[in-house]
Parts: C-alpha cells; sequence; structure tokens
C-alpha cells in the first residue's frame, strides 16, 4: 500500500520515498514506493501531476488498488528517491477541483441540481448537473453565489468519516465509494462531499469562479466553468481582444455589442442586395449569350469554349437558360490553367438522356463526372476538352 502524502498535505512539493517495487518494459521503469505526493491519473475526475523523480521526468501516474504506480523513461536503478512535483500544475489543480465543489454548492443551495458527473480539464473543467436547462439569469445568480464564498474565505477542511456515520452528515450528493472510512471535503459548515482529490486551504485561495458555457447533455446540462489563475487568464485575453476591437471600431467597450449587431445588420442587407444585383448580371450574361445560339432542324444550340471562366457562375447560367427557352442544347467547355471542365445541358421539352450521351463518350475518352438526362458535368484533360465539346455536339445532334 502506498501511503498518499497528497491526501494529509498537498502543498507539499518535495519528498524523498523508497521503491517497494519496480518493473521494466517498453524502455520504461513502473514503480511502487513506499510514500508519493504524486496524484494519480484522471482518478476522480482530476488529471494527474507532473514532476521528476531523481530528476526523470514522471510520463504517468496510475491508481493500482492502493497501490500508486509512478512511470518513468528508462531504467530507474536507485532504491531510494527524491520526489519532485510541478507546483504551478498542482496548485491550479487544486483551485479547479475546490472551485468546482463551490460551483456545485451554490447550483445545488440556489436550484436543488445535483452534480451528476465532473471533469477537471487542462484548459477548463465541466459540472453535469440535474437540470434540463439553464438561463443567463440563473448562471449569473449561481455564479455570484459561489464567488462571495470565496471572498468570504472560508476553511476548507478535509477528514475521515466511517462509513456508517455518512448518514449523520449534510452530503451534497450520494456517494458510491466503498472505502470503510470514507474521505469528506468540507467547505466550512456549507458544503459537504466525498472526495478523493487535492485542495486549497481556504476558499479564498480559489480566488475567482467564471462560468464560460453550458448546454444540454443527456437530459441534463453540462456546464463549463474556470477557477483562479485560469479565470483571470481567461478575462486577460477577452479583455485585450475587447479592447482591440473597441479600436478598430472607434466604440467604447460597452457599446460593442450594439455595434457589432449593427455592423451584422448591414451586412445582411448588403448580402441581400448583392446577390440580387449578382442573379440580375447572371441574368444579362445569360441573355447575352444566347446571342451566339444557332439553330438546326428547329433546334438552337449554344456552343462555346470559355478560359478561366467561373464554373458555379456558368451552371447557374445555364440552369436559368434552361427554364427560360425551349428547344435550347447548352455546350459549353471550360479550359482553366489546370484541367478542363463541361457542362451539357437541354430544355425540358426536348426529349434526350444527356446521361445516357455521357457514358457513351466515356467509354471512347476518358472523362470523369455525371448528371442526370437534362444536364451533366465533369472533368477532362485539356488536351482533350476540344473532343470532348465536339463528341456531345455530334451525338445530340445524331439524336435530334
Amino acid at each position: 500500500m502506498t501511503y498518499k502524502v497528497f491526501l494529509d498535505n498537498p502543498y507539499l512539493k518535495e519528498i524523498d520515498a523508497k521503491v517497494l517495487k519496480k518493473e521494466v518494459k517498453n524502455n520504461s521503469s513502473y514503480i511502487q514506493l513506499d510514500k508519493t505526493i504524486f496524484y494519480p491519473n484522471l482518478v476522480g475526475g482530476q488529471p494527474m501531476d507532473y514532476g521528476t523523480i531523481n530528476n526523470m521526468e514522471v510520463l504517468d501516474v496510475i491508481k493500482l488498488g492502493e497501490d500508486i504506480i509512478h512511470v518513468v523513461r528508462g531504467d530507474l536503478k536507485e532504491t531510494r528517491v527524491s520526489l519532485s512535483i510541478d507546483w504551478d500544475r498542482r496548485f491550479d489543480l487544486m483551485q479547479q477541483h475546490t472551485g468546482q465543489h463551490i460551483l456545485s454548492s451554490s447550483f445545488h443551495r440556489l436550484y436543488n441540481a445535483t452534480t451528476l458527473a465532473i471533469h477537471i480539464g487542462e484548459e477548463y473543467s465541466t459540472i453535469d448537473i440535474k437540470k434540463p436547462s439553464l438561463t443567463e439569469d440563473e448562471a449569473s445568480q449561481v455564479e455570484y453565489l459561489a464567488n462571495k464564498v470565496t471572498q468570504s474565505n472560508f476553511k476548507v477542511k478535509s477528514y475521515y468519516v466511517p462509513k456508517d456515520q455518512l448518514p449523520r452528515l449534510p452530503l451534497r450528493r450520494d456517494t458510491s465509494i466503498e472505502d470503510d472510512d470514507i474521505r469528506i471535503i468540507e467547505v466550512d459548515n456549507i458544503d459537504y462531499a466525498a472526495c478523493c482529490g487535492t485542495h486549497v486551504s481556504n476558499t479564498g485561495e480559489v480566488g475567482l469562479i467564471k462560468i464560460l458555457n453550458w448546454e444540454s447533455y443527456k437530459g441534463n446540462t453540462r456546464v463549463t466553468f474556470v477557477s483562479g489563475s485560469r479565470a483571470l487568464e481567461d478575462y486577460s485575453w477577452k479583455n485585450t481582444y475587447i479592447k482591440s476591437i473597441s479600436r478598430l471600431l472607434s466604440s467604447k467597450d460597452k457599446d460593442l455589442l450594439n455595434k457589432v449587431n449593427n455592423l451584422y445588420n448591414n451586412k445582411e442587407i448588403l448580402e441581400k442586395e448583392n446577390r440580387k444585383l449578382r442573379e440580375d448580371l447572371l441574368n444579362i450574361k445569360g441573355q447575352l449569350l444566347l446571342k451566339e445560339r444557332v439553330q438546326e432542324r428547329d433546334v438552337d444550340y449554344l456552343i462555346k469554349k470559355f478560359h478561366n471562366a467561373d464554373i458555379k457562375e456558368l451552371h447557374i447560367i445555364a440552369a436559368n437558360l434552361n427554364k427560360s427557352q425551349e428547344k435550347l442544347i447548352q455546350i459549353y467547355g471550360i479550359f482553366s490553367n489546370e484541367i478542363g471542365q463541361f457542362i451539357i445541358c437541354r430544355s425540358k421539352d426536348l426529349n434526350i438522356n444527356l446521361k445516357e450521351i455521357y457514358y457513351k463518350i466515356s467509354n471512347q475518352i476518358i472523362i470523369k463526372g455525371g448528371g442526370s438526362p437534362q444536364m451533366v458535368q465533369g472533368t477532362a484533360a485539356l488536351s482533350t476538352m476540344d473532343k470532348v465539346v465536339d463528341l456531345f455536339e455530334k451525338e445530340i445532334k445524331a439524336i435530334l
């Protein structure tokens, strides 16, 4: 059994320990010590500590029953070792975890919303609360209460209680821990929860708790938040962005939302006007193209080769002419810098299956594409584009 020093003193940064067992595999040493300050990975939803053992980087920390296994790269030879954790990371995780307890307690007190699951992440953390929805006002009320708790600098206590004594405590949520003695984290007679994580000694050390977002999740609500230094960093970069945008828009920070809303509305109007102008322009281009049609046996043929034309625009023009004209065949070839493209279509009143013609031509020359009986399109090598256009013209005229 490994003595878990971090449960009794999470502020201890360095310690010496004795190697009890060691196994080397895959060029890594798996070490069990008599005691450790390293928190194991994702136990209770909390990430592992980083640090070193005899100046060798700790790659993983694994809880195996009552033992803690430390993984370092290489073969650790010594039987007495020195452990050192990354204190900045440890304190950050302590701030996040205690912040989670305070936030969960606030949801429970205000809205009787039980915390169903937690995840302490590398950038932000989440809690899943038993509440089908959450409003902006409710989130603000919870955040306000949570920060009042941190500002009050209440004592955060940890102690063990026999399992049969748990009913005497006003636990915020039931526990599934099967140990005979259950570790309790108490926030000064305000919140009680069974927990095996690392925590600060006073709520004031959490600093700030900020709810970032929330979303529906499996019929409940998942709340994303940051605490402590992460909350300060979040405020810092957002404040920098807001100041930059304020200068860009020559607007005060409190007026930015209205300014951006106005810009967005104006953008929508301009885009609508632009779409209308583009439609008008394409209709004009279509009418100009019609002047180049040639009639043969009572059918109009519009056959044209373009250099670096926009295939999307040409597709819209072809579709518009199909709708407005009768007895019209359109055959377009586009010669770009890299590849050839083609669009072949007919008006609805002509009884000809262009898809069948496409498959017939594809057996004679390499083309890629597809379509419908009324319109086909695709690509071909630039060197064969003239032949592709000629073949479609020949096959269509042979039928009509």
